[in-house]
């Protein structure tokens, strides 16, 4: 039984859902905006918060967790934690916002911009 398990499942099995959520996490880190369908956008929206609650910490142990999460990229985490984290010092949460952009002309699927506030 499923109860209350509420993650997205974006129709994918576990491994390549897990794949997809770390790639969009690390776009967002790089470019600090995609563009993105909105199931997408609203299933890595916590993840880049924990990740950008994670820096905040900024201890060894939370480098080392991101880095789990990232996929061991060193540039990324390296650029959540010196350029990104402090940016949000006084902020208790709230780091990411979804902007809708309307419907994809080819499938008519709702297109958002998930961007760093």
């Amino acid at each position: 039984m499923r109860h209350r398990k509420t993650r997205h499942k974006l129709s994918r099995d576990s491994a390549h859902r897990r794949s997809l959520l770390r790639n969009l996490c690390r776009e967002v880190i790089e470019h600090e905006r995609i563009k993105t369908s909105q199931a997408k956008a609203k299933a890595v929206k916590p993840e880049v918060e924990k990740l950008i609650t994670l820096a905040k910490r900024g201890d060894l142990h939370a480098r080392r967790q991101a880095l789990s999460e990232l996929g061991q990229d060193r540039f990324m985490v390296h650029k959540l934690f010196e350029e990104i984290a402090p940016r949000y010092a006084e902020r208790p949460g709230g780091y990411t916002r979804i902007v809708k952009l309307g419907p994809r002309r080819s499938d008519s699927t709702e297109m958002v911009l998930l961007e760093l506030v």
